[in-house]
């Protein structure tokens, strides 16, 4: 065991990877109510041996923090700017070896109904799969336990995500929605 899942385990959490990672693919995570989701998601994967990009909002990205943001794999996203964000991210998949790029749907750790499809239409665009992870504080487990291929219909396909996160609860259950 690593350094990392020591320290998940001695904070009392448990981490499992049910399924194999592959080369290129989008991790879709939730839910996302906390900063200490993000903690807790980059300790799971380096504790199962991988490391992960991850889009964030570009106001993370000052001096110091945009450093260590980029050296962890942070991609900063310009909210409220009408950016081609799943072209880049698409690009960046298509260029790489090696690339797990870590995806909140949710897109905030406020309560949200409406979720972002920009993942599923990255992975559709670079043809990888998603993999599901969730982050439960009731069971305090950290897993990825399920591949998904996205198919032509989005909005389904994003109904049938939402439903396999309906049983999870994050830090602060109230702002999580599906």
């Amino acid at each position: 065991m690593n350094l990392a899942g020591r320290i998940l385990k001695w904070v009392g959490w448990h981490y499992d990877c049910k399924v194999e990672v592959p080369a290129k693919c989008v991790i879709c995570v939730a839910p996302h109510t906390s900063n200490w989701d993000f903690i807790i998601g980059e300790l799971a994967a380096h504790a199962w041996g991988f490391k992960t990009g991850f889009l964030m909002k570009n106001t993370w990205f000052f001096w110091p923090m945009g450093y260590i943001m980029r050296a962890l794999g942070g991609i900063p996203v310009k909210q409220h700017e009408h950016t081609n964000v799943t072209s880049q991210v698409v690009a960046e998949l298509t260029s790489r070896e090696r690339l797990a790029i870590a995806v909140t749907p949710e897109g905030t750790r406020s309560r949200t109904e409406h979720w972002h499809k920009g993942f599923l239409h990255i992975a559709r665009e670079a043809n990888v799969p998603v993999l599901l992870a969730y982050i439960d504080y009731d069971t305090r487990e950290v897993c990825i336990d399920r591949e998904f291929i996205p198919g032509n219909d989005i909005d389904a396909d994003l109904n049938t995500i939402k439903e396999y996160y309906s049983t999870h609860r994050g830090k602060h259950p109230e702002k999580f929605a599906v």
